[in-house]
């Protein structure tokens, strides 16, 4: 018993690290990320996984906002 209790405290735990960011763009769009968008210095957009999986990037002038969710 001790270990399904362990076992479903650690999953819980990891369950929780991932947090969503919503990014607001200068036209209006609100898009969501999973997971802390990453800046590429060299190119200026940043770059996200939206929560449909797909690999997105948008320039940093065009964010408006970011926020954690």
């Amino acid at each position: 018993m001790k270990h399904w209790l362990l076992a479903f405290f650690c999953l819980a735990a990891l369950t929780g690290c991932a947090s969503e960011y919503l990014l607001v763009t200068t036209d209006g769009q609100i898009l969501t990320s999973d997971g802390e968008p990453e800046l590429d210095e060299d190119t200026g957009m940043y770059e996200f996984e939206d929560s449909e999986g797909r690999e997105q990037h948008i320039p940093k002038n065009q964010i408006k906002q970011m926020m954690e969710r």
